[in-house]
Parts: C-alpha cells; structure tokens; sequence
C-alpha cells in the first residue's frame, strides 16, 4: 500500500457498528427476498441480488466477497457493476415469472388486483431499458474490449 492509498483510506470516515449492522441486516433481507424470488413468481431474484450486493458493500466487506464470488449470483453482480448490465435469460426469466404472478394476484386478491401488475410493469420497463450482458464486447482479464 503506498502513502497515496494510505492517505486516502485514512480519510475515509468509519462507519459506526450500529450503522453497518444496519446494512448488513438490510442485504441479507434483500439476499433473502431474493433466493425467494427463485420460487415466487412476483419477487424477481436479481434486483433482489443487486440490492444485497449494494448494502453488502457499506456493511461487510466479507459478505461483499461472499457474494462477488458465487458461483451463481457474483457474475450478475459483477457485470451490473462493470457495465448496468443483467444476462439476457435473467431478464426473459423474470418478465414471464412477473407476468405469471401478475395474472394470479390479479385472480386471486380480493382489492387492488392491479397493483402488483403495475409494479412488475415499472420494473419490466426498467430491466428493459438495461443492456443485456451477450450484446456487450467481450473483454479480456485487463479490461480491455476484444474482438469476437
């Protein structure tokens, strides 16, 4: 570590215990809510995933870890944080488990059988908006774009 590093890691303040047990509690509901959203149809998996990754970066360090290096889950994280991307069959996945759960809320809630419809429709249109991780260039281990 050189004096430039130092400096700066010493400038950082330190979170206060309460405030990353807070983030850690927080991620591991989102972790939660996520591998729940393998099953549920209304809980999409991935934003749930990103969520914990986000709060896992302010509360552990070692949960961050945990997470990037699943064999599972890290690709996903990784690549939303390298480029707000998410895998194509992530996306198509969650849009047919959102429309499917969709449909049964709206059939089976006595009141407010649109609104789950509604707030899986904001999130389509957010996911659709995202790049997909195939379309992006390839890159190599330095970060370097390739061609294919």
């Amino acid at each position: 570590m050189n004096l430039r590093t130092q400096a700066s890691a010493a400038d950082l303040p330190r979170r206060p215990v309460w405030w990353r047990a807070l983030w850690l509690s927080a991620g591991l509901v989102a972790l939660l809510l996520g591998v729940v959203g393998i099953f549920l149809p209304l809980l999409p998996t991935t934003p749930f995933v990103l969520l914990a990754a986000a709060c896992f970066s302010r509360g552990s360090t070692r949960c961050e870890r945990w997470l990037l290096s699943h064999r599972t889950f890290g690709p996903m994280v990784r690549d939303w944080r390298r480029h707000r991307a998410i895998p194509r069959r992530a996306r198509w996945l969650a849009f047919a488990m959102m429309a499917i759960g969709s449909v049964v809320a709206a059939w089976s809630l006595p009141r407010l059988q649109w609104l789950p419809a509604a707030c899986c429709a904001l999130v389509a249109l957010w996911m659709a908006r995202l790049p997909a991780r195939e379309d992006l260039p390839l890159q190599d281990a330095s970060g370097n774009s390739g061609s294919v």
